[in-house]
Parts: C-alpha cells; structure tokens; sequence
C-alpha cells in the first residue's frame, strides 16, 4: 500500500462530502495504491450517513462519543497500512496535482519527514498557516490584551511567520495539521498525537518532537489545498475553552510548572480586561456580556488547572 489518507470527522456533512470527493478523485486519477479511513468523532448532523452511503469504498471508524482530533487522528492512522500517510482535516480539497506533488517530494528527497501544502481559502487566497513554536513570550502576546495593543509586536511577527513569503518552497517547523502528507516511519519514529492535546496544539507539540529527533519538513508552494478554515471547530460552542486548555497543558509539558503557572498568569490577566470592558459597557449603557458563566469557569480554571472560555479569540494573526 502506497498511501493511507486519514480524515477525521465532526459534522459539517456538506464539507465531508466535498473533501472525499476530491480526495478518491485524485487518488483515481493517479492511479495509487491507497486506502481511505474516515474516523467520525461523534457527528450527529448526518456526517456519518453521508459516508456510509455516499463512499462505501472508505474505511469507516466511529467513536462511541466525541473525543477530540488528537483521539480520532491516532486511531485512523493506527489502522493505516501505506507507506505514506495523509493527514487530511475534513473541511479540505486536494486535488490529483497537489498529492502528486507531495508524494514526488517525499519520494525524491529521504531527508525530510514530511511535506506540507500552501493552503487557499475559498477565494483561492493563501492563508499564512505555517508557524513557528510558541515560548513563554508568546504566551503573554497572543490571546491577551496585548495582542490588541501591540498587533505589530515582534513576538507576533516571529510566532505567525510574517516575513515569510508563502510563494517559495521552504523548511517549515509547524505546518497545520490540515493537511500533512507524512513518512510511516518518521510517525513510528515520533510516536502518536499527545491525547491530553485533544483538539489544539497536538500538530505543534508532534512537530516539536519530530524536529528534536533531527527530522524535517517541507512546504511546497507549488500546491494549493483549499482549506475552510476553522468550519468543524466553529461546531463546538466550547472552541476558546478547549484551545485555552490544550494551551496550558501544551506548556505544562514543555515549559514545566512555572510554564504553566505563566499561561494561568496571562489568562487571569484577559479575564480581568474581559471583566473590566464589560464593566465599562454596562455604565455606558451598552450591550454586555453576562459575567456569570466567564467567571465560574475562571475559577474553576484557578483551582483545577482547566481555563475558561473567555471572549479573547485566539484567532487574530493580523
């Protein structure tokens, strides 16, 4: 078996449906020795049903409940037979050019573990996706109110790779997992997904681990994988709580207790912004936010480590 593709699913049925399409169309118009796993991480929204029906010729996997990215992607790509292994997030299209080109890459260049696309929005715009490793600075940049004041921060600028031009072939050290084409033996080299890193962070803590191995990554401009940004995760009402925890055991693990004492520290300082704009909105008169919720959720966050889902997004990259 040449190549295993894995695409873990929550809902969004429309989008699954449009990235195994593309997917068994390329690998059809290659002519590839490949298999298809489709890991349903708890769809309730006719996901499953679309695959069952629509693609009988893909493997599928079910979870009895949702469990996350990091559970769903290892356990596809523990039943993956291929040499290679293609990590596919289910809101993507590739095309038979584009999975051309990474396997190409990987065939003829053995130093390098895996390769990465230049992922396009629907508008056939590149999206920036390739970024570097966060550090203690980074977490007192992004998603605090900082992020804000200084958007043009040097921190920012180094962590989001501004000053790299995604028109040109490069070594990468964290591509998004959205779509990764992968060695079987540099995974079995690295190991699995983290499962604590449920949702976020397991692609960066994976990267992390492969790079301290000595292995390498590459992006390819040449391609172009059409990537509906964030369209499963918009799914779960808990998105900013999930990436708020995974960030704090992500640092836990590679910064230690006083790491992770630092991301408690940054997040206490958003929720007391958070408290504060809501405050002022209230005395003008203005729309606000209910207080309740944000503040149970921060202190259960203080006592037991897992952090509220506070209204700072940690999507803003501009």
């Amino acid at each position: 078996m040449r190549i295993s593709v894995v695409v873990p699913v929550y809902n969004r049925g429309e989008l699954v449906r449009a990235c195994l399409q593309s997917v068994t169309a390329a690998i059809a118009e290659l002519g590839l020795a490949a298999e298809v796993t489709v890991v349903d991480d708890g769809s309730s929204d006719g996901s499953l049903e679309i695959v069952q029906t629509e693609f009988p010729a893909v493997q599928l996997l079910c979870n009895d409940h949702n469990l996350g990215f990091a559970v769903s992607a290892n356990r596809g790509l523990r039943a993956a037979r291929g040499d290679y292994l293609f990590l596919l997030n289910s809101d993507t299209e590739v095309s038979a050019g584009d999975l051309e080109q990474l396997l190409d890459f990987l065939e003829l260049n053995s130093a390098y573990a895996g390769a990465a696309p230049r992922m396009v929005d629907g508008e056939g715009v590149t999206r920036q996706s390739c970024m570097a490793f966060p550090t203690l600075k980074t977490a007192l940049f992004f998603a605090t109110p900082l992020a804000a004041w200084c958007p043009h921060s040097a921190e920012l600028k180094r962590y989001f790779q501004r000053d790299a031009d995604p028109s040109l072939d490069a070594d990468v050290l964290q591509p998004p997992a959205a779509a990764w084409l992968i060695r079987r033996s540099a995974w079995e080299e690295v190991g699995d997904f983290d499962e604590t890193l449920e949702l976020f962070f397991n692609d960066v803590d994976w990267c992390r681990r492969l790079q301290a191995s000595g292995g390498k990554l590459r992006y390819l401009a040449g391609t172009a994988v059409l990537h509906h940004e964030g369209a499963s995760t918009a799914e779960r009402p808990d998105f900013v709580t999930r990436w708020q925890t995974d960030r704090w055991r992500y640092y836990r693990k590679h910064f230690g207790p006083l790491g992770a004492l630092w991301v408690k520290l940054c997040v206490s300082w958003t929720f007391s912004d958070w408290c504060l704009r809501n405050t002022c909105r209230r005395m003008l008169g203005r729309a606000a936010e209910p207080l309740g919720p944000t503040a149970r959720a921060f202190v259960s966050f203080l006592r037991s480590g897992r952090p509220p889902g506070l209204s700072s997004s940690p999507s803003a990259q501009s």
